[in-house]
Formats: C-alpha cells, sequence, structure tokens
C-alpha cells in the first residue's frame, strides 16, 4: 500500500487546506467543536460553505462560538446542539434527535491525563469513555445517517501519545494495572486510531470511510492537568496549523477512497518500531493493528449494549 503525500505540510493551515473546496450541501458534526482545535475546524469547513453543528457539552457557552463563526465566515448554518461524549445517555440523546444524511463526523472532542482514576456516568475509565468509547456509541448510533450521505467520513481525533499505551484489553478499567494519567490517555487514543480501521473494514460497502489523526502539539486547554506543552517550541502549532489535518480527512478529494489509516502533518504517518523521543512522529503498529480494531470493536458493542440495558 502506498504511502499517501500531500502538497501540505507542518505548517499548512485549516483554511490552506479547504481553499478551492466546496462543501455547500454537505452536514458536518464536530464534537467538542467550540474549543481549541474544533473551532478552527469548524471555521475552515463552514468557510468552504458546509452546514457544521457544534455538539458539545456546554452549549450555552457555545452560542457565543457558533455566533462569532457565522458572522467571520458569512455562512448562517452553523448551529450548537448538546453533547456529553463521557455520558452514553447524552450520546443516545444526540443521535435520537439527528434527522437526515450526515456526511462528516469528526470525533475531537476529549481530554488528557486525568491526575486521578475518574469513571463516566456508566463507570468506564474516564478517558477511555471520553474520548474513546462515546465517540464509538456515536458513530454507532449515526450509521444510518453516515450511509444515508453516500460516501461519508468519520474522523477521530487520535494523538501521539498513543505512543504511551496500546489497549490493554484484559484491564481496560484499570481496576488491576496502575493508574497513570498518561498510560489512560494513551490508551484511550491507540483505541481511537482502531476505531478508524474498524469502521473502515465494516462499513466501506455502505460508502463510510474512516481515518485517525494527530493534530501536533498544540496550546490549548487540553493540557490542565498535564502542566502545559512539554514539546520544543519549532515542533509546536498555532490552532489553526493543528485543524489542518482533520480538515483535509473530512473534506479533501485527495482522501476519497482512503480508509483506516493514519495521519499527521496533513500526510500519511510512517510505523515506526519504538516510541520516538525527538518528537520526529509516526504511529506504533498496534493502533492499526486489524485483529486489535476487530477486538475493540467486538469489546464496545459490548460495553454500549451492557450499558444500554
Amino acid at each position: 500500500m502506498q504511502r499517501l503525500t500531500t502538497p501540505f505540510g507542518f505548517r499548512s493551515t485549516a483554511a490552506d487546506v479547504a481553499r478551492d473546496i466546496d462543501l455547500a450541501g454537505k452536514r458536518i458534526v464536530i464534537t467538542g467543536g467550540a474549543g481549541g482545535i474544533g473551532v478552527e475546524t469548524a471555521r475552515a469547513l463552514a468557510g468552504a460553505g458546509a452546514q457544521v453543528t457544534l455538539a458539545v457539552r456546554r452549549p450555552e457557552a457555545a452560542l457565543a462560538v457558533a455566533e462569532a463563526l457565522r458572522r467571520d465566515t458569512g455562512n448562517p448554518a452553523i448551529g450548537v446542539r448538546p453533547l456529553d461524549v463521557s455520558d452514553l445517555r447524552s450520546v443516545r440523546a444526540f443521535v435520537d434527535d439527528w434527522a437526515g444524511p450526515l456526511h462528516v463526523l469528526i470525533n475531537n472532542a476529549g481530554i488528557m491525563a486525568v491526575p486521578e482514576l475518574g469513571r463516566t456516568a456508566q463507570g468506564f475509565e474516564l478517558q477511555f469513555g471520553t474520548n474513546y468509547l462515546g465517540h464509538f456509541a456515536l458513530a454507532m448510533g449515526l450509521h444510518r445517517h453516515l450511509a444515508a450521505a453516500d460516501g461519508a467520513r468519520v474522523v477521530s481525533v487520535s494523538s501521539s501519545g498513543h505512543f504511551f499505551s496500546p489497549v490493554i484489553f484484559d484491564d481496560l478499567g484499570f481496576d488491576f494495572v496502575p493508574y497513570t494519567p498518561i498510560g489512560a490517555y494513551g490508551q484511550s487514543k491507540s483505541a481511537t486510531a482502531l476505531l478508524a480501521v474498524g469502521i473502515t473494514g465494516r462499513w466501506a460497502d455502505d460508502g463510510i470511510l474512516s481515518n485517525a489523526l494527530n493534530p501536533g502539539a498544540i496550546a490549548t486547554g487540553l493540557q490542565k492537568h498535564s502542566g502545559g506543552l512539554k514539546t520544543p517550541v519549532e515542533r509546536r502549532k498555532t490552532p489553526e496549523q493543528g485543524a489542518a489535518t482533520t480538515v483535509l480527512l473530512a473534506a479533501s478529494p485527495l482522501l476519497d477512497g482512503i480508509g483506516g489509516r493514519y495521519f499527521e502533518d496533513c500526510n500519511e504517518a510512517v510505523q515506526v518500531a519504538r516510541r520516538p523521543t525527538d518528537f520526529s512522529g509516526g504511529y506504533a503498529g498496534y493502533a492499526l493493528d486489524p485483529a486489535n480494531a476487530d477486538r475493540l470493536w467486538d469489546m464496545s458493542l459490548r460495553m454500549v449494549e451492557d450499558a444500554a440495558a
């Protein structure tokens, strides 16, 4: 399989990627779309003409963001809907309220390095439940709407943090393995990458493809528990640059027919044999392994079904 490269790179912005793309008539959902790189993702996609829904935990606070985006882009089709991906009841409510085709689902919301072992409303480890399982349930619930779009994309925001842990299948909730904030974050981001593999493998015949990405090191509220960015200044990005790879996977015709892969700096990443210590990027094989994706998918189905029982 040939590695996919594009004319864009580390310094490219979301606006650079979206330039000359026409998304009129496309409907896009961005979880966590009112903060961090989610705002810049929404700005670029709305600027290209898409109907954008900011799916957020605090919709009242997001209303001002949506209004500013409408003003900045000249696109009135930017709305806000409540969604807390850490609570599967909220996910079900969002799904039940959605009508019509959905062209792009962007799994952007997330938390990082929560200091103490926490649990979601349904009892799952907090980072796994928020960053991965809620998005899995969201994609499952929206499947028929994505299929109705006749060529939908699901974009999952992973991280170089996936290097810090594979999915620990025998102890997802840290009931035996000692909890570490970065280990739990790593597991959740490995799971997020595997979601792209699982969706592509199962839903490609429905016209639905999925890819995962590392947005890079961007100073946002995500690092509030980790003491800020540790990445060298020359390897950091602005939010506009951090949103570029998401926009590429969501909207660029360069990604037509491409699924189950992992991208960074607007290009397909390279698998590495060990965790890099020089911030050079890449991905670990376990994060795109089809067998891991199958095992995680089956476990996730049971977890969501048991939570709904």
